[in-house]
């Protein structure tokens, strides 16, 4: 009988050399090995231990220092359980607000440059959204680590009211610096609170299910993207611009009460760690890959988030009414697209997965987008079913590609760390990726303000983006895997 709980247990399997799960053996492995090997002492044979059964795990344990495990991965993973999935729940609940915020800023833009901000350029509206996704994700270089030190209660607490009080506070915006401060600092700084938590808290208690799990809490967001835009456009226009937030802010409040409930950490802090911020791991050149890789991504990620709505106003082929709803399709997508990559790159491999969603990103940004703005600056007379039907197919197949972008990149990242400095790591990573967030939107306001208000130039842009993005996952997987096609990675 094993001394071990039901669980995943990394150290006690065989883990090939290219960081693949063997699934032939239970529990499983972490992805990290270093240093002596350490395998678990055998138990004492008792009386019930059958011959055959002892003599194979004295051949698994023969075998198994061909892969090494130090002794700080002898950590078992639940893998499931009522308290696991609480855990996942609550941290969908911390992203259907947080990245429900985040998802909806392309209403947002819209309404502020037709009323409040109506004598200000897109790039420069640009700012107030691009310098909320920066310090959604740039604060994550402090907040990682005290993650790892003193778990995700306070954190989340204090994102949590952040967020309300972004919410309730922008209702009564009319000014560029109050939506600066409001929505830009206190929103921004307030998803980072929850969203870093959310993300890192799944990785303590799921790790050959991890991508499921992360896929799960992430899709939270895409779901808020749904909700709220639609909730807006009706709200609009019966109670208007203030009451709409308000209400907004409500709903904020509920989903974030279970957040604070259910979000908690389980593996105890790394030995000497501290919450100083540490650039040296960027020298894994895997690493600095994927930051790399993650930077282009969300460079372009962001640009149909925040420009699609204004794109279908100004092509004249969308009633306002559908313009407003282009988002939610497009979450709607996004929310499929965060949770079924997840769940196979647990059967087929994280960055095999991956690969394939920034392919898919990377050709219907150039295949139906390119084409649907081209055709939508005037000049092709009655190609409105054209522009519509491409774009509607857009928003469905990129919407489920970049599902992958928020839901995969942890579990991608966690494949080259320990968990226990999962938050560090994670925090690292998208603390550069921030600066792209910062630049992206108000470079893709300038390109159109370039092209005479035409929109083919952020397609190609976004294109672009996803081309070099998937150049560096893919130089990831090569030098861990090498081109084998069937590897698991």
């Amino acid at each position: 009988m094993s001394k071990y709980k039901k669980g995943s247990r990394p150290g006690l399997n065989i883990l090939p050399r290219n960081n693949s799960i063997d699934r032939t053996l239970n529990p499983t492995t972490s992805p990290e090995t270093s240093g002596t090997p350490q395998w678990p002492r055998r138990q004492s044979q008792s009386s019930d231990c059958q011959a055959g059964k002892c003599l194979d795990e004295e051949k698994a344990q023969q075998e198994a220092p061909t892969s090494p495990t130090s002794s700080k991965d002898d950590t078992t993973y639940p893998e499931g359980g009522l308290q696991a999935w609480l855990v996942v729940f609550g941290a969908f609940c911390g992203m259907f607000a947080g990245f429900g915020y985040m998802n909806t800023i392309g209403i947002y833009q819209a309404y502020i440059s037709t009323h409040q901000l109506s004598e200000y350029s897109e790039s420069s509206i640009g700012w107030i959204f691009s310098l909320y996704v920066f310090l959604s994700f740039g604060c994550g270089i402090q907040i990682g680590p005290v993650f790892d030190r003193h778990g995700p209660r306070l954190l989340v607490l204090v994102g949590s009211i952040l967020l309300v009080l972004s919410c309730f506070l922008m209702s009564e915006c009319t000014q560029f610096w109050h939506f600066i401060i409001v929505f830009g600092v206190l929103g921004g700084v307030g998803t980072s609170l929850v969203f870093t938590p959310s993300v890192s808290a799944c990785g303590h208690w799921f790790f050959v299910k991890r991508g499921n799990a992360t896929g799960i809490a992430a899709a939270g967001g895409s779901v808020g993207g749904v909700v709220f835009p639609l909730m807006l456009q009706k709200l609009f226009a019966t109670v208007g611009w203030a009451w709409a937030l308000r209400i907004q802010g409500f709903v904020f409040l509920i989903s974030l009460v279970f957040a604070n409930l259910f979000i908690r950490s389980r593996l105890p802090p790394r030995p000497g760690g501290t919450v100083v911020p540490d650039f040296k791991i960027l020298r894994s050149p895997a690493l600095s890959l994927v930051t790399a890789g993650t930077y282009f991504m969300e460079w372009g990620l962001f640009t149909p988030i925040a420009y699609l709505t204004i794109y279908a106003v100004k092509s004249g082929a969308f009633s306002d009414a559908f313009a407003f709803q282009l988002v939610a399709i497009f979450n709607a997508g996004s929310s499929i697209g965060r949770w079924v990559p997840g769940y196979l790159a647990d059967k087929f491999g994280r960055y095999n997965l991956m690969i394939m969603a920034l392919a898919m990103c990377m050709m219907t940004s150039l295949a139906l987008w390119l084409p649907a703005a081209v055709i939508s600056d005037g000049s092709h007379p009655g190609s409105d079913s054209a522009i519509v039907g491409l774009t509607i197919a857009y928003c469905i197949f990129m919407g489920f590609a970049s599902g992958s972008n928020i839901s995969l990149t942890p579990v991608c990242v966690g494949e080259l760390c320990d968990t226990q400095e999962y938050g560090r790591y994670y925090a690292t990573c998208y603390t550069i990726v921030a600066f792209g967030t910062l630049t992206g939107t108000p470079i893709a306001g300038a390109i159109i303000s370039a092209n005479g208000g035409a929109f083919w130039g952020i397609a190609i842009w976004t294109g672009i983006n996803y081309v070099l993005a998937l150049a560096a996952f893919t130089a990831v997987r090569v030098m861990k895997v090498g081109w084998k096609a069937t590897a698991f990675y």
